[in-house]
Parts: structure tokens; C-alpha cells; sequence
């Protein structure tokens, strides 16, 4: 029998040389994969002469991002458009390069290690959540704003030893302009030059000037010190590779510092805006989380070790990141050579695309899908879950280097929120999500919060 090859595979007609495609796509990307979805678990598309396949069968996504990952290589666009705005930092760089920095790297975001960034973290979340004051008859509070407030708290006093202060606003509302503008030039060719008066690029410029000059100021203080520090960023200064002995260029720590000042707080601000949403929209789920915190907590400030006794609370922000995962589609990979998978032989250069927005809402490997059942992630739930079912960080030897300091970042966030607050929605209608490179709700989201002491 002649093995299938990717022109086997089923696929929508392509007119123009998929151009119309290529527009959707800038318009809503999750819109267009998700109507490939009904075509089967890989689906071809030709996009501008590309050849991509998209992968929608959980044990599929694991025999090419597990078992082939060294056949995939990040399509070269998106690490173009990240390394403009965070530098040459893991998130993009390959090969030999790639996995230097991420060998040395990786001691710095072990468990343990992050463990000891927790009353940092507790720190940033109390200064920020005493802030907001509701009162007994509860207000509208901007939730984007207070996550990108406490998130972005965080990483400036486990970067840097320092509170944010003042820069908050203007630094989060930089990276979100950075965010819109990767998702916009992530489906042009080239990068156009900064300096063009067209439209978005001094928007642009002012915000790249804004967050540069931001970390900037705290390296450059930290390196007239001679370094040192038991912050993430002296730890970065502190590092020698196992192997050659030698140290992160100057660069590298620079960038390593822009993406996770970037990456780190965008996301986990994402994950926390939506869960507050959920647990605002379902008041059971939301006094049974703080029953929870209350019982464990007595009170008083949540830990490191607190995190894992609080089963509840950690599945309701699990199953807010399978409703809506931050970065709901992940950068394309392109093979490197051909490979096999479900029967199907897919030649060198194909792209390969995995939605995890797609992934989590599957009914297949999610009764109710669409509903939001915390239980799902609860020990001894009656349904398993796939593997490569969900996602949220990634899979691979490129799953999310910050993934266990996010889920404790927002563990204790969330414990601290629900001691202070009630949450209720202000209307009906579910926020909208749009897709930047994280998904956040579209015009924001606001919540009645009231005050409980």
C-alpha cells in the first residue's frame, strides 16, 4: 500500500494563492484554524506557496512535538518578529544556541529555586491588592489593569529586588503594544523599518524606547555594583554553563531579562483576568475556592508549600487556562526533514501548526466541553485526559521554561484575592476573546469586587 502524503491530506480549496487566507488569518487566526478543524486531525493548507498541516489529534501532537522534536525548527517569521522586540533571548534562538541557553537557564526556573521567589511574590500581590479598596457595597474594578499591576510587580522584585513603582501603567500598556504589534507583522514578510511614518510605528518606537530603557536602568545600576544577588537577575549574572565554564554574554542577559519581564508577566496576567472572569460567572465554584483558602490559610499569607494544598483553587485556574489558554496557538514549527505521523508522510519544510485553544475545547477528550468543570483537574476525576490534550505551556523539550513560577505566581495571587474579595460580574455577556500573541478579552474586563472585612 503507497503511504499517504500531505497532498492526500484534506483541505479547503485555496484561491489566489491562499492571499484570502493569509488576510483571515491577520483578522482572526483562531476563526480560520478553527474551521479546518471539522476536516479531520490533519488538515492541509497552502498559504503564499507554504505548505502547513494543522494537528488536531492530542497523541498526533505528541509523536511530532515529543518523539520528532528534533525535527522542528521554529518558522523563521515569528522568531523574526520576537527577536526584534525581546532580543535573542530562549524564546527564539535554535540549534546549539538555543540549547546552551536553556541548559543554563533551566537551574534558575527549577521548582525549588522558584519556591524561593514566593514571598516576593506575596509581596507584590498584598501592596497591590491593599491598594484597591471597594469598600462593603463593592465597585468596578479594571481587572486588566490590577493583573498587569500585580504581574508585572512580581517580575520587577524577582528581576530586580524592586517594587515597580510608578512605571506600572506605562510599562503594561507598552508590552501590550508590542503584543498587538508582533500579531500584526507576524503575517507580513519583512519587518519594515521603525522609522517609516506608517501606521502603529511611533506607537511602536515609544514603547520599545519605553521598556528598553526601563531594564536598561536596572542592569546597568546592578552592573556598576560588580552584580551579585540573590534576584533573578544576578542569578543570570551568576551563571556558567556546566559544560565550557563560561558565562551569559552582557546580551544575553539583557534578553533573557526583556523576555521574561514580557513574557512573564503577559501571560500570567492573561490566565488570572480570565479566571477571575469564570469565578465571577460561577459563584459556586468561587465560594467553595474561598472556603478552601480560608480553611487553609487561616488568614494568613499564603507559601510556596501552600500552593499544592490547595487542590481546588489549582483547578479552577487549570481549567480557566484549558477554556482560555494564554497563548492560544503556538508558534509554528517547520520540519526539517520528512516525517511519518498517523500514517501520513509529510515532506521536509511543512509547517506545522498546534492550537491549544482548539486542543482544549475538543468534545472528544472534554465532555462539556465549552462548560467550566474545575473538577476535570481534580485527583480522581472520572475522565482522563489525554496527553497533549491540554497544554497550556507548550509540550516538548520548548514547553514554557516559566511554567512552574507562573502556576505559582498565580496560585498565590488568587489565594490573596479571594481572602480580600468577592467577585461578581457586571453583566450577562461573556467578554469577547481576541487574539494578540497572548488572548485576552477584548475592551477588557471589568468586575464588581466587594470588600469582605
Amino acid at each position: 500500500m503507497t503511504a499517504l502524503t500531505w497532498n492526500d491530506l484534506p483541505g479547503h480549496p485555496t484561491r489566489w494563492g491562499g492571499l484570502p487566507v493569509l488576510l483571515a488569518m491577520r483578522r482572526d487566526y483562531l476563526a480560520v484554524i478553527d474551521a479546518q478543524r471539522p476536516l479531520g486531525d490533519l488538515v492541509r493548507q497552502q498559504v503564499m506557496g507554504e505548505r502547513a498541516v494543522d494537528v488536531f489529534d492530542p497523541e498526533l501532537v505528541r509523536t511530532l512535538m515529543v518523539e520528532h522534536a528534533d525535527t522542528l525548527v521554529r518558522w523563521a517569521r515569528g522568531p523574526e518578529v520576537f527577536a526584534d522586540l525581546m532580543g535573542q533571548s530562549v524564546l527564539v534562538t535554535e540549534g546549539a544556541t538555543w540549547q546552551r541557553q536553556r541548559r543554563m537557564l533551566m537551574p534558575a526556573f527549577a521548582p525549588k529555586r522558584v519556591a524561593g521567589y514566593a514571598a516576593l511574590m506575596t509581596e507584590a500581590a498584598v501592596a497591590g491588592l491593599d491598594a484597591v479598596r471597594p469598600g462593603e457595597a463593592g465597585q468596578a474594578v479594571a481587572m486588566d489593569a490590577l493583573f498587569s499591576h500585580l504581574t508585572m510587580d512580581v517580575i520587577s522584585r524577582t528581576l530586580f529586588s524592586t517594587p515597580i513603582g510608578q512605571d506600572t501603567a506605562a510599562a503594561a500598556e507598552a508590552v501590550q503594544v508590542l503584543s498587538e504589534t508582533a500579531l500584526r507583522e507576524m503575517f507580513w514578510p519583512v519587518t519594515l523599518p521603525d522609522w517609516l511614518p506608517l501606521p502603529g510605528k511611533a506607537a511602536k518606537r515609544r514603547a520599545t524606547r519605553l521598556l528598553r530603557g526601563l531594564l536598561a536602568q536596572h542592569i546597568d545600576a546592578r552592573r556598576a555594583t560588580g552584580g551579585g544577588g540573590d534576584d533573578l537577575l544576578g542569578r543570570l549574572m551568576a551563571l556558567r554553563d556546566d559544560a565550557t565554564g563560561e558565562a551569559l554574554s552582557p546580551q544575553e542577559v539583557y534578553d533573557q531579562c526583556m523576555v521574561s519581564f514580557q513574557a512573564g508577566h503577559e501571560t500570567s496576567a492573561t490566565a488570572l483576568l480570565w479566571w477571575s472572569w469564570l469565578l465571577a460567572a460561577h459563584p459556586e465554584a468561587q465560594a467553595r475556592a474561598r472556603a478552601e483558602v480560608d480553611a487553609m490559610l487561616q488568614g494568613r499569607c499564603p507559601g510556596a508549600e501552600d500552593a499544592a494544598a490547595l487542590p481546588w483553587l489549582s483547578a479552577t485556574l487549570k481549567e480557566a487556562m484549558r477554556l482560555y489558554p494564554p497563548v492560544a496557538a503556538l508558534m509554528t514549527r517547520r520540519l526539517t526533514r520528512a516525517v511519518t505521523v498517523g500514517g501520513v508522510t509529510l515532506p521536509a519544510r511543512t509547517l506545522v501548526r498546534v492550537t491549544p485553544w482548539l486542543l482544549h475545547r475538543d468534545p472528544r477528550w472534554w465532555p462539556e466541553a465549552e462548560a467550566f468543570r474545575p473538577e476535570r483537574f481534580l485527583s480522581g476525576a472520572p475522565d482522563e485526559i489525554p496527553r497533549g490534550a491540554y497544554i497550556p505551556f507548550g509540550l516538548g523539550p520548548r514547553v514554557c521554561l516559566g511554567q512552574h513560577f507562573a502556576v505559582l505566581e498565580m496560585t498565590l495571587i488568587a489565594a490573596l484575592l479571594l481572602q480580600r474579595f468577592t467577585l461578581a460580574p457586571l453583566g450577562d455577556t461573556p467578554p469577547k476573546p481576541r487574539m494578540a500573541v497572548t488572548l485576552r478579552p477584548e475592551g477588557g474586563l471589568r468586575l464588581r469586587l466587594t470588600a469582605r472585612h
